[in-house]
């Protein structure tokens, strides 16, 4: 079997372009190890231009979202393409600048978006044939799925373009390719068994997939995915560090719903729930790190539910310890830490205004 994009027999007139491009990163590659190859099996090249590390603009992508494509639709007259919920933003073509008269879909160029997506971009995909055409299993109508040369980092090229739709607001979109990322990992989940790996990966796709529901005012959908996150990332025995980032997130963000639907004392266990996860893994108190700003941020939500909750004392109480967590930092500036002290400055700031309030009442 040869494993090959299914858009490799495509041809586009930009050949020549990729090939100088490719005869530049031969020196490149030629000292990149390859940890599946074997004798027969092709490492595929998209002739679209697109691949899973530069996540750079192809024909397919929409230029205003800069994601894959989603309800392709054209311009009339001047029938640029872009995603629908893109382009009705727009008055005039954002290419050419001519007025737009009508909107149509384009549902050829939509499959062909669909169909790449199947064999590019998904963690499973088709087996192919040498002719490139689809294996079907004897006697059955499903098609063969390869998982040899399939490692999670497949999955990143289409959470990539759903994080760039859901950037640019274009919310459907990062919703249908987040749901396809979900898919993916729990397939892959029940195929390998429960791993520290796809377990938090899937904890964090259920997450954004949490922001994009929440983002689109399904407020119960977003409240299951984040609890179906903090369920997956609560299962898992390790102190990584993103998986224990991923797993404090969503609890904050289940105690957020909660908190604006003025269900305090609930939100309340889920801060301190998250506050608990965070302060377990800091080791060391005395260095500007993520992790204390991420405790630092807990104490504060704790305390603003107190103080919502008319525990005034306790808030305040609340408020100086992650006051006294920040200030007691040694602080090293450079590039590194640059933006974490800016975070810091802001985090500080609000504090002080919070104390100032209390101290005011």
């Amino acid at each position: 079997m040869i494993s090959a994009c299914p858009f490799a027999g495509h041809n586009d007139t930009r050949q020549g372009q990729r090939q100088q491009t490719d005869e530049e990163q031969t020196n490149e590659e030629q000292h990149t190890p390859h940890e599946h190859a074997e004798e027969g099996v092709q490492a595929p090249k998209c002739p679209l231009g697109y691949d899973a590390g530069s996540f750079k603009l192809g024909p397919l992508s929409c230029i205003i979202c800069r994601a894959l494509l989603f309800n392709s639709s054209r311009c009339l007259p001047c029938r640029h393409i872009y995603c629908r919920s893109c382009i009705l933003r727009f008055q005039d073509c954002p290419l050419c600048g001519l007025d737009i008269e009508n909107i149509e879909p384009d549902p050829d160029l939509q499959a062909m978006v669909d169909n790449f997506i199947e064999g590019h971009a998904r963690i499973k995909r088709p087996k192919l044939h040498g002719n490139g055409e689809v294996e079907h299993a004897q006697g059955q109508e499903n098609v063969n799925v390869a998982y040899e040369d399939v490692s999670l980092a497949r999955g990143s090229f289409l959470l990539q373009h759903a994080m760039r739709a859901f950037q640019a607001q274009n919310l459907e979109s990062a919703r249908a390719r987040l749901d396809l990322c979900v898919e993916d990992t729990r397939e892959e989940l029940t195929r390998r068994g429960v791993t520290t790996e796809i377990s938090s990966q899937l904890g964090a796709v259920l997450g954004m997939l949490g922001d994009c529901l929440r983002a689109m005012g399904d407020v119960d959908g977003a409240m299951t995915k984040y609890e179906e996150s903090v369920q997956i990332l609560s299962r898992i025995q390790d102190n990584d560090v993103e998986v224990i980032h991923a797993l404090s997130v969503s609890l904050n963000k289940l105690g957020d719903l909660k908190y604006y639907a003025e269900q305090f004392s609930s939100a309340r266990d889920l801060y301190k729930r998250a506050l608990d996860i965070r302060k377990n893994a800091i080791k060391d108190y005395q260095v500007l790190s993520p992790q204390i700003l991420d405790v630092a941020i807990s104490l504060t939500k704790v305390a603003d539910v107190d103080r919502s909750m008319g525990k005034e004392a306790l808030a305040i109480e609340g408020f100086q310890e992650a006051l006294k967590t920040l200030e007691g930092l040694s602080l090293q500036y450079n590039m590194d830490t640059l933006s974490l002290e800016k975070r810091r400055s802001s985090i500080l700031e609000f504090l002080c205004a919070q104390l100032k309030d209390g101290h005011a009442k």
